[in-house]
């Protein structure tokens, strides 16, 4: 039986009884929230993304740090070079986003009821779960804002004219060719964001309640706190795949997973070289998931859910 509603929920029963009512927390204004937080957060750093991919792609051309490649491809290919795949990233992250946060709050109480109520490891498989699917949705989309970025054939093209030429050229199929790629990047960044996002914001309440504080004063403050350091952790745990994920997609070679990785390893100077933009991308991926988060707090909120970590 549903014991509770929401996040918090968990059910009697057993793993079996648990899934048989996974319906009755299928609540929509997770998915709402996520697609909101995600599309919006995503698009307005798009041109950091720009400027981060290209440096991934041709360390060899932007060498000199972000702010020289942010100049060169300003001077090269103009302004609007900097709002290259904005349609694939909007759409894309969009559906990712609210795939992601619904999947993940809906799994919580059933990775929980089947861990014996371990929270830890409740959270963990319920974001490797959410990673699996937003992975899958988000392969063409990421396939389409890749090659848009860094093939000048490509440039210019919308999300449909993209994913239109390269199942022309390289079929359907090869829209997932990145699979193993995007699960090397998506599920180590939802472990990194989720996780740690729910677990700093439930610690810091955890204290507040111990002091004379109002949690409803510093709610705020906790949601940026809390997603600031979710996304260093995100950062971290996501920069060799999403390096992974860039070469991958950056042509069409269609070299494997495995033979991706020893690309890198070879040509790229080693294990560093899997951390190649990585202080972009930290700029990036903090500007992302600091916003992302609190955006997700404030429309939970206003549809009527608690703010994360205060249940």
């Amino acid at each position: 039986a549903l014991l509770a509603t929401g996040p918090a929920a968990t059910f009697a029963g057993g793993p079996a009884a648990a899934a048989a009512n996974a319906s009755k927390v299928l609540d929509y204004r997770f998915f709402v929230a996520g697609g909101v937080c995600a599309a919006t957060s995503h698009g307005i750093t798009t041109p950091i993304d720009v400027v981060k991919t290209k440096m991934q792609a041709q360390p060899e051309v932007y060498n000199k740090g972000m702010s020289a490649a942010t100049l060169s491809i300003l001077k090269d290919e103009g302004p609007s070079a900097l709002l290259g795949g904005l349609g694939p990233t909007v759409v894309g992250y969009g559906i990712e986003g609210a795939m992601k946060f619904g999947i993940y709050e809906i799994m919580k109480p059933i990775m929980a009821d089947a861990f014996d109520g371990n929270t830890a490891i409740a959270y963990i498989f319920a974001s490797i779960i959410a990673g699996g699917v937003a992975s899958i949705l988000l392969c063409p989309m990421e396939s389409a804002r890749i090659r848009v970025v860094t093939d000048q054939d490509y440039k210019g093209l919308g999300l449909i004219q993209c994913l239109a030429r390269l199942i022309k050229e390289d079929s359907f199929a090869s829209l997932f060719g990145g699979i193993f790629a995007m699960l090397s990047k998506q599920v180590p960044y939802t472990i990194g964001k989720q996780v740690s996002f729910d677990v700093v914001a439930t610690f810091l309440y955890g204290i507040m309640a111990n002091t004379d504080l109002k949690a409803t004063d510093l709610k705020w403050f906790v949601s940026l706190l809390s997603a600031f350091v979710a996304s260093i952790f995100a950062c971290i745990t996501s920069q060799p795949g999403d390096m992974i994920l860039t070469e991958t997609y950056k042509s069409s070679s269609g070299a494997g997973f495995f033979a991706v990785i020893n690309d890198i390893y070879k040509t790229k100077g080693g294990a560093s070289g899997f951390f190649t933009g990585v202080g972009a991308r930290i700029i990036h991926v903090s500007s992302i998931i600091t916003s992302q988060l609190v955006i997700y707090d404030i429309v939970k909120q206003a549809l009527g859910l608690p703010a994360t970590g205060s249940h």
